[in-house]
């Protein structure tokens, strides 16, 4: 793992009408991200909040989607941003709702490719996000980053043909909990890990992650994950519009940031989703930079073990 850490904020607000989450960047910064890293032994550089290139583009066949161009401006920008990124450190995309990661992530595979190397991406999230613009119904292209960057048809044009696609099997899925019927069709046709909590219910979450991982550095590949407000149990992180009871635990998703950082594989972080306007005194905020922590080394429950003395007083 890279011990230069670049945030990248991506008010990205575009890919869903209920709006809040162009505040994440700013949120996740107040939080203490940048400190936490630091404490860890990391350098930090912030690019500050990034804005979307313009776009012009034509009206898709499916009238329910909207924010095209700005969500395409936001895709060009945060791909190229990605590339330059990496170059020098390890990008972490603040955002901003799901749908920078049709840029984060297309941006991170091109730079794999050019590396000569696989990108893998683990999925976070209540979500597949694995709706094309045609299946779209809500219209809310925060639900269609997977399908794009594992070559779904029917997004280009409006949006770039991705540089290098990302194949189904280098994708894996957990938390799931909420997929519409055409993503689980959709889905059910590809190499894609799926781990629903039904799955982590009946034999935890540790094993499949162990598995995934294992895949990854077999194939020397770099990891790409993004980590949506929704994965965790709204209970505990309540500041997301797309709120999904049944997610994990805190120590489940302590769990799995810190198998990330055993693991030396991770090459680049979303935070998304995160609707400061929906939080409870910062909770949702401070919890996500405690995982993005835990990700980065920092171990929660590690204290020195107190003798046993005999007295339960």
């Amino acid at each position: 793992m890279d011990k230069h850490i670049i945030l990248i904020g991506a008010p990205v607000d575009s890919g869903k009408r209920n709006q809040g989450c162009r505040m994440g960047p700013d949120a996740l910064r107040v939080a203490g991200l940048a400190a936490a890293a630091e404490a860890l032994g990391y350098g930090v550089t912030d690019l500050g909040n990034l804005t979307p290139e313009a776009a012009d583009v034509a009206p898709v066949g499916n009238p329910a989607v909207h924010s095209l161009a700005e969500t395409v401006g936001w895709t060009r920008t945060l791909a190229a941003e990605a590339q330059r990124a990496a170059e020098t450190g390890m990008p972490v995309f603040l955002g901003g709702d799901h749908a920078l990661s049709l840029g984060s992530v297309s941006g991170m595979a091109a730079y794999a490719k050019a590396q000569g190397k696989p990108l893998f991406v683990l999925w976070l999230d209540a979500h597949s996000d694995f709706h094309t613009l045609d299946t779209t119904d809500s219209g809310n292209l925060h639900g269609t980053p997977v399908a794009y960057v594992t070559g779904r048809p029917s997004f280009t044009p409006p949006f770039p043909a991705p540089e290098a696609v990302v194949p189904g099997e280098n994708v894996c899925m957990i938390g799931l909990r909420s997929v519409d019927p055409a993503e689980r069709d959709a889905l059910e046709q590809t190499d894609i890990t799926v781990v629903d909590m039904r799955a982590i219910d009946e034999s935890g979450i540790v094993a499949p992650l162990r598995a995934f991982l294992e895949r990854v550095e077999a194939a020397g590949g770099l990891l790409h994950v993004s980590l949506d407000v929704d994965f965790l149990e709204p209970a505990i992180a309540p500041a997301v519009g797309t709120t999904v009871p049944g997610g994990a635990t805190f120590r489940e998703a302590h769990l799995v940031a810190e198998l990330l950082h055993d693991s030396g594989l991770v090459r680049s972080l979303d935070l998304v989703e995160l609707n400061p306007f929906l939080d409870e005194r910062g909770r949702t905020a401070s919890l996500m930079v405690d995982l993005a922590a835990s990700l980065l080394g920092k171990r929660i429950f590690d204290r020195p073990t107190r003798p046993f003395t005999g007295s339960l007083k």
